[in-house]
């Protein structure tokens, strides 16, 4: 977030705990989002020196985090490393008992004559290739211990690059990609209620043991001074647990307490918001708990729209068309706040007003009475 001229605005934090967020001069049209889309923060830390200590102290996460070629180099350096570290310390064991120079000598390892010889003698133990051309004596009890040392090494770096090479495979990141929400969020009715509702699916065949579904508002107010205060407040859902069998459809009913009661659709563009959606389960193959996460900014809510139905009953079974997993159709539905369509529809006290509430919409430059007092859900398009 800056300014007309590019300088970064601090954001207050005395409220709640925040990050503080800017943007370069090279984007002042574009409005710099909480969360993308895919679920990542586009937030950096700026370290001072010596915060890469914490980094080495976790070392196993700290790999299992980085990518896939870099850690590829690092494992592949460590095998070549301590290839080279105990194939020089063979060299100087068979330099110093003299088996380089003098070949009538009793070696300490069999057909090591210099350092190529020595390489490839330690690449065979660690390895545990076991050609039988070169292999240790009983001549020199330095040679032996090494022999030893370096199979309890290789013992200990194998254990690790397994274990962190199944972790990685088996990140919930990856699993998280395979379940994902709706690119766009709709408002509707349901039961007479104006409702704010999001699709979630899991793109694979194995089921979702459980999960919890969770939404928070992320509200940016701009204070006179220039200061942003970000304030956070989560948004009450309709059935929170979830078992992720077919896709399922997340509601968030518009009422008194809500954030968006007030919200309409002519200030629904003009409001400064961002809805983070998140889903937390348990997989059913591996056990392990993941989460998804996604953000819908006002520019990706739909007013007056509903997802098309996806689930159709066969012979045998259910089947899902994920194609029309964000696919949406118009409804009719009064473009009114929730606050305003509620005041309408029981009107107060005393009022002889008991008609039918129509409000005036404009599409394609022409005005429409739409009745505000719409009682069906699901309703084929009126207008366009």
């Amino acid at each position: 977030m800056s300014t007309e001229r590019g300088e970064q605005v601090a954001i207050d934090t005395s409220y709640t705990t925040i990050h503080t967020l800017g943007r370069q001069n090279g984007n002042k049209g574009r409005q710099l989002r909480y969360m993308e889309e895919d679920g990542r923060f586009p937030v950096v830390f700026q370290k001072s020196s010596g915060d890469w200590i914490p980094y080495l102290m976790d070392i196993f996460t700290t790999l299992v985090e980085i990518r896939w070629r870099v850690m590829l180099l690092i494992f592949s350096l460590s095998y070549i490393l301590t290839w080279l570290f105990f194939g020089l310390w063979y060299w100087l064991i068979a330099y110093v008992h003299g088996d380089i120079d003098n070949a009538d000598n009793k070696p300490c390892v069999d057909n090591v004559r210099g350092f190529t010889g020595a390489f490839m003698f330690s690449v065979e133990t660690q390895a545990t290739i076991g050609y039988g051309y070169r292999g240790i004596t009983e001549n020199c009890i330095v040679a032996i211990i090494l022999v030893t040392v370096q199979d309890i090494f290789s013992c200990v770096l194998d254990t690790i690059v397994i274990g962190i090479v199944a972790a990685k495979m088996a990140s919930a990141r990856k699993r998280a990609q395979t379940v994902g929400f709706s690119k766009s969020a709709v408002v509707n009715l349901r039961d007479r209620v104006l409702c704010l509702s999001w699709r979630l699916g899991d793109f694979r065949g194995n089921h979702i043991l459980e999960g919890v579904a969770r939404a928070q508002l992320i509200h940016y107010v701009k204070q006179p001074r220039g200061s942003i205060v970000i304030s956070y407040k989560d948004l009450e859902i309709q059935n929170q647990d979830i078992v992720l069998a077919t896709p399922a459809t997340i509601i968030h009913k518009l009422k008194p307490g809500s954030p968006l009661y007030s919200l309409g659709p002519d200030k629904l563009l003009g409001d400064n918001f961002e809805l983070v959606v998140s889903f937390t389960y348990t997989g059913d193959s591996t056990g392990i708990l993941h989460q998804t996460r996604a953000s819908y900014t006002a520019g990706d809510i739909r007013w007056g729209q509903r997802f098309q139905d996806m689930l159709k009953l066969g012979k045998k079974h259910y089947k899902v068309d994920y194609a029309l997993f964000n696919e949406t159709t118009w409804v009719p539905v009064p473009m009114l706040s929730a606050e305003q369509y509620e005041k309408r529809r029981h009107p107060a006290e005393g009022s002889q007003f008991h008609g039918q509430v129509l409000t005036s919409v404009m599409r394609n430059r022409q005005t429409y009475q739409v009745n505000s007092d719409i009682t069906e859900e699901v309703m084929q398009q009126t207008y366009l």
